[in-house]
């Protein structure tokens, strides 16, 4: 079976959102930190890599939040490889709360593998993939295109930000975790455009917390360019509605990015499911595709 590495970290408070919980993005910095030590424990390290002339960039990821993690809470992330394509490679991972094996949340990253100065894909070698697989071969898993959205409604939602240098990589693009952060934000100010600021959430009790989220990155973000994040609701249930967002590069309207979010109205006290606030999808009219 594939190489299996566990790696742990203690979630800090700076790391928390205003509900106290690990925010959404840093799973994936986690699950970044995990990969990065995976490699290196089957002899790929970033520094051989580089040497290479090559690197690994996320192309898709996808995460479910099954339970919150809390400041000072120890998490194991363990990771493993699932198949290798051509020029990609898909790897797994599970959140387990240490002590009680709680599986907190569970994800895959669909990783390609890049030429370093030329940004273009190229095949894993044999010698890698044979590093990652163990004793047995690793088989080919099916691949899900992802979703097509429903038309974006007369109230879509567009929320621009610039890519700053906090946010830069050490491949010199937007982190792929920084996009949860934008997204997150363009969430925020959505729903304060259509009279639903946080302060009114918290007036009554309910926060929206996301379930699930599912990112595909066309092609990077570089420093200083300005990202459109384009938003809008749809399949609102009585629990729970799907968010979409596109990001796009307003220099040229170039697709940088895809996203959809799976929001769950909670409690704030109790933590469990709620149902959508009376009158939300009414003030919500013209955001919501049919």
């Amino acid at each position: 079976m594939p190489v299996i590495t566990t790696t742990e970290f203690t979630v800090r408070a700076y790391e928390c959102d205003a509900y106290g919980h690990l925010n959404n993005a840093h799973y994936l910095r986690y699950m970044q930190e995990a990969a990065f030590e995976a490699s290196a424990a089957v002899g790929y390290p970033t520094d051989r890599y580089v040497q290479m002339g090559r690197l690994w960039l996320a192309h898709e990821t996808e995460i479910e939040y099954l339970q919150p993690l809390y400041a000072g809470d120890t998490v194991e992330v363990r990771t493993w490889v699932a198949d290798f394509r051509r020029v990609r490679s898909l790897r797994r991972y599970e959140f387990r709360r240490a002590g009680d094996d709680t599986l907190i949340a569970q994800a895959t990253t669909d990783w390609a593998y890049l030429d370093s100065q030329t940004g273009r894909p190229v095949p894993v070698p044999d010698a890698v993939i044979a590093a990652y697989a163990g004793d047995d071969p690793i088989e080919q898993h099916p691949r899900q295109t992802f979703p097509v959205p429903p038309p974006a409604p007369p109230g879509a939602f567009t929320l621009h930000r610039q890519v700053e240098w906090r946010d830069i990589d050490g491949a010199h693009h937007l982190n792929n975790a920084a996009y949860l952060n934008y997204i997150e934000d363009c969430a925020i100010h959505a729903a304060a455009a259509h009279s639903w600021p946080m302060a009114r959430w918290q007036a009554i009790g309910v926060a929206m917390v996301a379930r699930s989220h599912r990112i595909v990155y066309h092609q990077p973000a570089l420093l200083g360019e300005d990202l459109a994040i384009t938003s809008w609701l749809f399949d609102a249930r009585r629990f729970s509605a799907m968010r979409h967002y596109m990001i796009q590069r307003t220099s040229d309207d170039a697709l940088v990015a895809q996203a959809r979010t799976l929001w769950v109205a909670v409690s704030t006290d109790t933590h469990k499911p709620v149902r959508l606030p009376e009158g939300m999808l009414d003030d919500f009219a013209g955001h919501v595709a049919p």
